[in-house]
């Protein structure tokens, strides 16, 4: 591999992590690279890339690249409490998640909120057709587990509710 190749190939692994791409197949003629990044995006070594110029493209496998794992001390209990069931309120279509009616506009829920059955919790756009997806539960909305503008899938889940009795 050239040294503008190896080159490219460090500006497009920057811009992967940039944009929160996860994985990623590259052919080009005989040669291939794969990046593929565990959870979250590793810190990026040059250096790794180094020995990839002298071994030939059906050679390269990646290197192992150690992850960082999450710090879980501080958010762990210090008492093994049960696990909380929460209800998750799914999309009934595939399009776009929409957290208000308009841009700008007030969400139509928000964590803490109190939402009752029938109310409006967002917008699933689909085909141009703005949809208004219904809370089929009662209970404080736990989590939100869309993100504005993003698309969704048939039986996602978009909210996490903590049911009332």
């Amino acid at each position: 591999m050239e040294q503008k190749d190896l080159q490219e190939l460090r500006d497009l692994v920057g811009f992967l992590k940039e944009n929160g791409i996860a994985e990623f197949d590259l052919h080009r003629g005989e040669q291939h690279v794969r990046i593929k990044f565990a959870q979250a995006a590793p810190a990026f070594d040059p250096a790794q890339l180094q020995h990839l110029a002298a071994a030939p493209a059906s050679h390269i496998t990646p290197a192992p690249v150690p992850v960082q794992a999450p710090i879980q001390a501080a958010a762990a209990p210090l008492a093994a409490e049960p696990e909380e069931t929460l209800h998750e309120v799914k999309s009934p279509i595939v399009g776009s998640f929409y957290e208000s009616s308009a841009p700008g506009a007030a969400a139509f829920v928000k964590v803490g909120d109190t939402i009752s059955i029938g109310q409006t919790v967002c917008i699933v756009e689909a085909m141009k057709l703005m949809n208004e997806i219904e809370s089929d539960v009662s209970g404080e909305v736990v989590r939100i587990l869309a993100k504005n503008g993003q698309p969704v899938e048939y039986g996602q889940p978009l909210f996490a509710v903590r049911a009332s009795a």
